[in-house]
């Protein structure tokens, strides 16, 4: 579906995010501006006639989808299933990963995993309104997305499946430079893979870049995978990697995500 207008996008998004719940007129000015103008209802009104246009033109009574309710709940509702929206479907996709990777049931998680990532086409939010309501959705989700790919990437390593994976890495990475797991993931499958100099290459990177962006050391984790690069230790940047993850003894494990504590996109 192809909408031109910026505001009419963001309304969409707006009811989408909102699935199943009544969105006013004052409440939709205060999501699309941090400041509302005079004319915000005029406009958000206008818009929303705009959108049912452009709904129908995209699925003819498509706009029988978008309610007006009046009463106690007066406002705007879009009715969608959670199987007509990729975000519930993400969202699904990446809990099962999680739950196969928590269990050690790695092919499984590897499974679900790309399937949520396939999914994303690019980060959330590029065209949206920078409002504080839209800006936490932004953060959040796209927090998600990096979530699920450390989890893949994590999975993929202890599954010993690291064909192209320095590749789909180094793409992540340079999305969110200061995600440090992404990091030591990367160095780990060069080490693993057996180029040294490629993992400690990865290593001189990330302490360039912590240094000269943020004034901060080497993340923890990635110094430790240096040890096992400067040692030719293939073994023992697999089990950093396990360890990080919180391998127990019965197979499963618990994942955490570390970062400073520093925005997402």
């Amino acid at each position: 579906m192809t909408i031109a207008s910026p505001v009419r996008r963001a309304i969409l998004t707006a009811f989408l995010l909102r699935a199943g719940q009544s969105i006013g007129v004052t409440e939709f000015a205060e999501l699309l501006w941090d400041d509302p103008p005079a004319s915000a209802t005029a406009n958000i009104r206008s818009h929303l006639t705009g959108l049912r246009r452009d709904l129908d033109k995209a699925e003819p009574e498509l706009s029988r989808r978008l309610k007006t309710h009046r009463g106690g709940q007066s406002g705007y509702g879009l009715q969608v299933d959670s199987d007509e929206f990729d975000l519930p479907e993400f969202t699904r996709a990446a809990r099962r990963g999680r739950n196969g990777l928590l269990r050690g049931e790695l092919e499984s998680a590897i499974t679900s995993l790309e399937e949520a990532i396939t999914l994303w086409r690019g980060p959330f939010g590029q065209d949206l309104p920078p409002t504080r309501w839209f800006n936490a959705h932004v953060a959040g989700l796209n927090n998600a997305r990096f979530d699920a790919y450390q989890d893949l990437f994590t999975s993929r390593i202890l599954a010993g499946r690291t064909e192209m994976l320095g590749y789909r890495i180094e793409r992540a990475v340079a999305e969110v430079p200061y995600r440090q797991r992404l990091w030591e993931l990367l160095a780990a499958v060069h080490c693993i893979n057996g180029d040294a100099a490629g993992a400690l290459g990865v290593i001189e990177r990330c302490q360039r870049l912590f240094a000269d962006d943020l004034g901060l050391d080497l993340p923890p984790g990635v110094e430790a995978m240096r040890a096992a690069a400067l040692n030719w230790d293939r073994e023992q940047a697999q089990r950093l990697v396990a360890v990080h993850a919180q391998i127990t003894g019965d197979g499963g494990c618990q994942c955490r995500t570390e970062t400073y504590g520093l925005p997402f996109s």
